[in-house]
């Protein structure tokens, strides 16, 4: 049998278990920490970041701004971490929104656009919300439209717009509507509203989206509800559906379908995304094997053929409550889970088209000892035109919050090792791998003395990334870890 010589060094865990990430190659950097209200700055940055034209990301965040005001800000950072609050929103009272939740979306003019749940010109409840302008250079921002406007309405919009391909923007709202169910709309870059679709629930539709939408390579877009669905054990599980430009709605899929015997996911409350392959890919958040509620990563295709990829876990192993998908340059999708992960401040990880899963990082957060790293994120990563994907947390940093930088190797050479990770008393070791190769995981507690030994198991690759398990290697004060690859 012949073996091959290994082309990485092997990773002392007793010199690095501190940290607890011990993850080769990837690595997260904090590029700023948000100060939150009193400091002219955002605080709860609860959206993701987009790329502007001009290199830099724009976002949002939930509280803070200019005093007197906590109602939120919008803010531009550049890659290299310097931050500026652009437009502090002035709530209610002065006729603008309030506590922005999701990212902004650029339009074929240069300007960004964007939705908030609450506030506008309508007095009822502090508003229902409004969708807004803004431009980047003069930082003036336009409120385009307020929710409730009219009877039947919709109102309160969860969701980031998506651009169309007739320069149009879409959305949908999670209340309102001709049955109170949620509405999917059209906002022209001027002003000029549609409602064109109203949700009428269970049991024929479903409800509450709290989700954007997406435009899919047919034309039609495809968006997921919280609530309703066709189930009638597992009501009100939530629905995936597509609907055209102008209107027409079909129900592709009802989660809960194999509750309360299988391992279906329920609640999908964020987009889907298509992937290069033509399917759609999203998550629940709750749901999943072993009735954990921990969430899952799903695969459907246009046509309604549905694949549950993978149960989350979480703690302390795994995340858990995973946000949006982005499908990286390397075909794999990134993600992070507000959740779980080895100090329950959530992950971020890496899935395969086909379900392999890899945990990248677990956030420490500042009560662990480490005041530039964030915890909780929740929103999905964007990634930039450098190669590096860029997200946001809820909580850590200073006071309110991260925008941090992960950096994957996304075209690593097979038979090195690619990501190490503690989980509980286990090891974890992860290697890029080649089909039809057998790949041994060995060990020992030198680099110049003693032999290498096998860790129980030998994995046969069918040519993706493989992790493989040495069950209470982190009790051992301090091992090597290396691949023994036949043939």
């Amino acid at each position: 049998m012949n073996t091959r010589a290994l082309k990485i060094l092997a990773v002392n865990l007793g010199l690095c278990a501190a940290a607890g990430n011990l993850v080769a190659q990837v690595l997260v950097s904090n590029l700023y920490s948000f100060q939150g209200n009193g400091n002219n700055d955002g605080g709860v940055p609860e959206a993701g970041l987009v790329q502007g034209s001009d290199g830099n990301f724009y976002g949002t965040c939930f509280t803070g701004g200019a005093s007197p005001y906590d109602t939120g800000t919008i803010f531009k950072v550049s890659p290299r971490g310097i931050e500026a609050t652009l437009y502090t929103f002035l709530g209610p009272a002065a006729g603008d929104g309030l506590g922005p939740i999701e990212s902004l979306v650029q339009g074929k003019d240069g300007n960004f656009y964007g939705t908030t749940p609450s506030g506008g010109t309508n007095p009822v409840n502090g508003g229902y919300g409004i969708i807004f302008r803004l431009n980047p250079v003069t930082g003036i921002e336009t409120n385009l439209y307020s929710f409730g406007s009219y009877t039947n309405d919709g109102i309160i919009p969860r969701c980031a717009l998506v651009l169309g391909s007739d320069g149009n923007f879409y959305g949908t709202t999670s209340g309102g509507g001709t049955y109170g169910d949620g509405t999917v709309f059209r906002i022209t870059p001027g002003g000029v509203y549609t409602n064109l679709y109203s949700f009428g629930g269970s049991p024929t539709d479903g409800n509450e989206p709290y989700a954007g939408l997406v435009l899919g390579s047919d034309g039609n877009f495809y968006g997921t509800t919280s609530g309703g669905g066709s189930n009638a054990v597992f009501t009100d599980s939530g629905t995936v559906f597509r609907i055209s430009p102008g209107g027409s709605e079909t129900v592709l899929y009802s989660f809960g379908s194999d509750y309360p015997d299988g391992n279906d996911g329920y609640g999908p409350q964020t987009p889907l995304v298509q992937g290069s392959d033509g399917n759609f890919y999203g998550t629940t958040k709750y749901g999943g094997v072993n009735y954990l509620d921990d969430g899952t990563v799903f695969r459907i295709s246009p046509s309604g053929a549905y694949t549950n990829l993978y149960s989350f876990n979480g703690y302390p192993t795994d995340g858990a409550t995973p946000n949006t998908l982005v499908q990286g340059s390397d075909g794999n999708f990134y993600g992070t889970a507000e959740q779980g992960g080895t100090n329950f401040y959530g992950t971020i990880f890496l899935i395969s088209p086909d379900g392999a899963y890899t945990n990248l990082y677990s956030f420490i957060g500042p009560a662990n000892g480490y005041p530039d790293d964030g915890q909780t994120p929740g929103a999905p990563l964007v990634q930039a035109s450098d190669g590096s994907f860029y997200g946001t947390t809820l909580y850590g940093g200073i006071a309110g919050g991260n925008v941090f930088q992960l950096t994957v190797p996304l075209s690593l050479p097979a038979n090195q090792i690619s990501a190490i990770q503690i989980a509980g008393v286990n090891v974890l070791v992860t290697i890029p791998s080649v089909a039809n190769e057998s790949y041994q995981l060995q060990d020992r507690d030198s680099l110049t003395t003693g032999a290498w030994a096998d860790v129980a198991g030998q994995v046969t690759s069918i040519g993706r990334l493989l992790t493989v398990t040495n069950f209470g290697g982190f009790s051992q004060p301090q091992q090597y870890y290396r691949f023994a690859i036949t043939p």
